[in-house]
């Protein structure tokens, strides 16, 4: 569910949707997502100072409480 709330978001913010791939990572008490945009897009994930970042991963940890697991979601170039 989270890797679809990350592409979803994703998706939406960039102008190359078909360049944003998320994978995933399972651990035993946490979750890593992977998030790659296409080059000129990854500006627009991150945003002025992190924010957009920080908001994605706000929504992320919010989403994810309920399960009892722990999600991280990493920005790769």
């Amino acid at each position: 569910m989270e890797k679809d709330l990350v592409e979803y978001i994703a998706k939406s913010l960039v102008d190359d949707p078909s360049g944003v791939v998320v994978n995933v990572i399972e651990g035993e008490k946490s979750t890593i997502l992977e998030l790659r945009v296409s080059p000129g897009d990854i500006g627009k994930v991150i945003g002025k100072h992190g924010r957009i970042a920080k908001a994605i991963r706000t929504i992320l940890s919010a989403s994810s409480s309920k399960d009892g697991k722990r999600v991280v979601l990493e920005i790769l170039d």
